[in-house]
């Protein structure tokens, strides 16, 4: 690597673009009455977890690694690994699914076999206490586990760029970055949409997928993006949707 392959406009960029897109998503679903009637929902049931000490200094803890982890990849990975280099249109599809498929692969492995394994079982069960998950219960979580899950998603990214030989456009990246946290947020919120629509369904299922792997430490569905290494290697568990969070 040389400075030349330090690609920093490509990094800010990077963190631009899913900065907008996530401020832009969330104006987009929340103008939808049936979403920001559970993100409502979901806050008032978040109020009384965060007004505990233990439960509010734990969530900064996480927050914290989190940005920790986030800091040193953007500054010291991230630029060796994205620039602009045009490729064909089906190129940055093929970019987007691998990083997801290749972070969701090693993260049901870690989940399965390390968080609910003897080497992290004790520390992973901090998460499980949250046995019917809402919005902030996704930042519930060691920040052992945090710093581990999110190097994973990270360093799919010059995984892939070495697959390929180069590095992997910043839109690319952006985009896969932005599914990965939309969805590990969404997997933990309530959800109990109208069943007309398709979206809704989706986001339902989406939702009681995960709520299923809480309801106790010995549940299948241990990814996160999609349930395909679930049922591929027999852990799929069928969702559990709840009537009130």
């Amino acid at each position: 690597m040389t400075f030349e392959s330090y690609h920093w406009i490509a990094a800010l960029v990077y963190f631009g673009t899913v900065a907008a897109l996530t401020m832009a998503g969330k104006k987009i679903a929340f103008g939808m009455p049936e979403l920001a009637e559970m993100r409502d929902l979901n806050n008032e049931v978040d109020k009384p977890k965060m007004a505990r000490d233990s439960y509010r200094a734990a969530v900064k803890v996480n927050m914290k690694s989190a940005m920790y982890t986030n800091f040193v990849f953007y500054f010291a990975i991230l630029p060796f690994s994205v620039d602009f280099a045009a490729r064909p249109w089906w190129l940055y599809l093929v970019e987007i699914v691998a990083i997801l498929a290749i972070f969701d692969f090693m993260y049901y492995l870690t989940h399965r076999f390390v968080f609910h394994g003897d080497p992290m079982r004790k520390i992973h069960s901090l998460h499980h206490q949250a046995r019917t998950p809402t919005f902030i219960d996704a930042q519930y979580v060691h920040p052992l586990e945090t710093f581990i899950g999110l190097s994973l998603f990270l360093i799919s990214i010059p995984i892939v760029a070495l697959i390929e030989g180069g590095p992997v456009n910043t839109f690319s990246a952006a985009l896969a970055t932005l599914v990965f946290t939309q969805l590990n947020t969404i997997n933990h919120t309530f959800t109990n949409l109208p069943k007309e629509s398709r979206l809704f369904r989706t986001i339902d299922y989406i939702t009681g997928v995960h709520h299923a792997h809480h309801v106790d430490m010995n549940q299948g569905n241990y990814a996160t993006l999609t349930m395909f290494y679930d049922k591929l290697f027999g852990t799929f568990e069928e969702p559990v949707n709840r009537e009130k969070a």
